[in-house]
């Protein structure tokens, strides 16, 4: 009996760790809301303006993509380490956070068609751009990466660089300015304001390290789901809806190679 318990309550705790199970789309239509998890940190992607207003590029389309399929978008912030486990337990339904695809990531989650084209780009103080051109010059380097993202996997791999990671784009941006790290890697795309936000003391250097493509990312079980966000790209790009974002943003059109 006694073992017939502990059997039982052992199989209760592994049945607790599994991650909960894809709600599926006609749940999703039914509620009539598209439970979105997004950083709420990350300019010009996701982020919080003067008023406390979720904006920037990626909540436009997530917006847009929501608005398409027929359901009002309900935004999550979350930090971007504990963002992925908050997919796999169902707090939000989609992640429209420039995630990048991946092949180890693949193997967990779904994604969308592509809805960005960009690459990992070097950026340092203004005074160190003649200093840092490449990857090579990371060596002995402190270099600020955010944790759990595929820059901190790259810089890693490919260089022997002295790495120091970061829960929020904005910490890591300060230490770069006042000099606590040398460098620091991001999406080219945040170049642009990262230039605007600092007064041009934080600039890119040297060629893309590697070009990449962001999608939205679905725990995988929810076809349907992944068919209807893949429908309403198609449609936001048919129409211009999606140029029209990128331009306002970057002021050219990152949607497509």
């Amino acid at each position: 009996m006694n073992k017939g318990l502990r059997l039982l309550g052992l199989a209760m705790v592994l049945l607790a760790a599994l991650p909960a199970a894809a709600e599926n789309f006609a749940a999703i239509k039914q509620r009539g809301v598209l439970r979105i998890g997004c950083e709420g940190t990350y300019s010009p992607f996701c982020y919080q303006d003067e008023q406390g207003t979720l904006v920037g590029f990626d909540v436009d389309v997530a917006k847009a993509v929501a608005g398409k399929i027929g359901l009002k978008a309900e935004f999550t912030p979350s930090k971007w380490e504990g963002i992925l486990a908050a997919l796999d337990t169902g707090r939000f339904d989609v992640i429209f956070n420039q995630v990048t695809i991946s092949d180890e990531r693949k193997k967990v989650y779904d994604f969308s068609q592509p809805y960005t084209f960009s690459g990992l780009q070097i950026l340092v103080r203004k005074d160190h751009v003649k200093d840092i051109k490449g990857p090579d010059d990371l060596a002995g380097k402190k270099v600020g990466v955010l944790l759990g993202t595929n820059h901190e996997q790259w810089l890693r791999e490919h260089t022997k660089a002295d790495i120091r990671t970061y829960e929020d784009d904005a910490s890591r941006n300060q230490d770069l300015l006042v000099g606590r790290i040398d460098a620091i890697l991001n999406d080219r795309l945040i170049v642009g304001a990262a230039e605007k936000i600092y007064g041009g003391n934080i600039l890119p250097t040297g060629p893309l390290l590697y070009e990449t493509r962001q999608a939205a990312a679905i725990k995988k079980g929810n076809a349907e789901l992944v068919a209807a966000i893949d429908q309403a790209l198609q449609a936001l790009t048919a129409d211009g809806t999606m140029k029209k974002i990128s331009e306002k943003w970057f002021s050219l059109d990152v949607t497509h190679p």
